[in-house]
């Protein structure tokens, strides 16, 4: 190698969880690192995000006492993955063979993780298919003082839940008007939150705890972390990738990688382009992800020979976007929203189409698969006065009194009949009270015959707990009626490059791009168009960032 202005064993490229569990698989085995971030903060759109881990027969699950393998793990995503580009049964068993013995090495690196739910309540979203797990397979990080990392801190990327709770006690605050005894959980919540940063700590949970652990556990071993250092091109000598171009201290700058260059850059959700065109008809500002994931790298490894593959595809977070949305960190998610008893999803002619609950994915995925012949994006959220006294609509309770602008704006409509509401909404009064009528005869005899809505242990959980005989099915009788739209957002594009089974980046005739790995939403997801559980696209970037690691480094088993 020539003409580099620098020169590690491991480049990286991006920040997200995979670059780190690469990274520390490297240093382990001493090998010099540099993780090089485009934007300002370290952390990828994993630091935003929930930051949960999906893992077949993990330590947690069989510390709880829990039965699963990695025979059920492997069975159950071969029964709803295809095998295409991005997916094979080869990648998916290496996944699941891979995946625990990853965390593992997490948390000997002093990465403390523990299990998603301590209820053990955290379904699979196809729980009912072979192999499907209907306790829970997730994982995710401790809640972590930020202020542990010193100058760092404030390189760590923002998270969405910046307190001193678990995920799941967040998520449960979510009936603090079914639970009393929540009110108290609510109240301790604030206390603790006063009294860390009173005494000057400032904890995050969700997925900025996940990257602040890695980041702190990656410093620690010694890595180069250099944040605004863009790659602009991956380096090809004698047709072997051995560097990149990019910046620093705002000039040109050359790095040599010995072992390869793993990209781990996001994806290109916030590319307007590359969406309309792979992805007609969806919209970068309905997406969860950070301003940074534009596709550049996509767009640099097909240049170089990679090819592109599951582009259409994105990993879906329905989203209900009500005023003030543009400004806000987090698009208002609606993930349980019509989840929930009391509440349907209907196109724009006031017909429901979807089993409301499971799949994030699968819903926008639904979605706009109904809008290339009907009218539904966006599709309107069908609620009652019953769902509106027990559950909140966009963070905001409408039970009492209407949050400021939503009437005013046209995003919430509110009508003393079904059919006035449908003429609110410009949707024939006779379909939409033919459609409510339906579902309340569904839920009468505790059976939603057209989508099946109740089944899955997974639609129970996005259900209500105090609710029965069946958590997800509630009628819509009692008004004032309400409605708002909503949007097929995502948390990420699923698309990138194909990698085999040990993250090398292929060419079209299959053969590796010598030195070049790619993990996370770079690459065509190894679950190919389907999201098996919470975490599924944190779990695979991590697993095959060590994976990747482990076959540059040449460490076979050691790890």
């Amino acid at each position: 190698m020539s003409g580099f202005d620098e020169t590690f064993d491991w480049v990286v490229v991006g920040s997200g969880a995979g670059s780190m569990s690469s990274a520390l698989v490297m240093r382990q085995a001493g090998k010099s690192v540099l993780i090089l971030e485009k934007s300002r903060w370290v952390g990828g759109t994993t630091a935003k995000s929930g930051g949960v881990i999906w893992v077949p027969n993990n330590r947690f699950l069989k510390e709880a006492g829990d039965e699963d393998s990695a025979q059920a793990g492997i069975d159950y995503l071969d029964a709803i993955c295809a095998d295409i580009p991005g997916s094979s049964h080869e990648k998916r068993l290496t996944y699941v063979n891979e995946g625990s013995k990853m965390i593992d090495f997490l948390v000997g690196q002093g990465v403390e993780l523990e299990r998603g739910s301590a209820s053990g309540f955290w379904p699979d979203y196809y729980d009912e298919a072979p192999g499907g797990c209907k306790t829970s397979r997730t994982v995710v990080a401790k809640p972590f003082d930020k202020k542990e990392l010193g100058p760092w801190a404030k390189k760590l990327r923002k998270g969405f839940l910046e307190v001193p709770a678990r995920l799941e006690e967040g998520m449960k605050l979510a009936y603090v008007r079914r639970d009393p005894a929540l009110k108290k959980v609510k109240r301790s919540l604030i206390l603790r939150t006063i009294g860390t940063r009173l005494t000057g700590k400032h904890y995050v949970t969700a997925g900025a705890a996940l990257q602040g652990r890695m980041l702190q556990a990656s410093l620690k071993a010694g890595v180069d972390i250099r944040t605004e250092s863009p790659v602009s091109e991956l380096i090809v000598e004698n047709g072997k990738v051995t560097g990149v171009a990019t910046v620093k201290d705002g000039k040109p700058w050359r790095v040599g990688g010995k072992l390869g260059v793993l990209v781990n850059a996001g994806g290109f959700a916030q590319n307007q382009a590359m969406r309309d065109k792979y992805m007609p008809g969806t919209r970068a500002e309905w997406s969860q992800t950070n301003e940074s994931d534009t596709g550049d790298l996509h767009v640099e490894m097909e240049r170089i020979g990679g090819v592109l593959a599951q582009m259409d595809q994105m990993v879906g977070y329905q989203s209900t976007l009500a005023p003030g949305w543009e400004r806000a960190y987090v698009t208002p998610p609606a993930q349980s929203l019509t989840g929930k008893p009391h509440a349907i999803l209907v196109d724009q002619t006031g017909v429901r189409f979807m089993n409301e609950g499971g799949s994030y994915e699968l819903y926008c995925e639904t979605m706009l698969k109904r809008n290339q012949a009907v009218p539904a994006v966006p599709s309107w959220a069908i609620l009652d006065q019953q769902y509106a006294e027990y559950y909140q609509v966009a963070g905001k309770w409408i039970d009492k009194k209407t949050p400021k602008g939503w009437l005013e704006s046209g995003y919430l409509h509110k009508a003393d009949t079904i059919e006035a509401l449908a003429a609110s909404i410009k949707v024939e009064p006779a379909t939409l009270a033919a459609t409510v009528a339906r579902w309340n005869g569904f839920v009468a005899q505790g059976k939603d015959e057209d989508f099946h809505r109740g089944e899955r242990a997974y639609d129970e959980w996005l259900g209500d707990p105090y609710h029965g005989p069946v958590r997800a099915l509630g009628d819509i009788a009692k008004g004032p009626f309400y409605a708002v739209p909503v949007v097929p957002g995502d948390v990420s594009t699923y698309g990138g490059v194909v990698t085999d089974a040990q993250g090398r980046v292929v060419k079209a005739d299959g053969a590796p791009i010598e030195g070049l790995y790619a993990t996370g939403v770079s690459s065509a997801s190894v679950m190919g168009g389907v999201y098996p559980g919470a975490g599924a696209s944190i779990g695979p970037s991590l697993t095959f960032g060590y994976i990747a690691a482990k076959h540059a480094a040449g460490l076979g088993n050691e790890f």
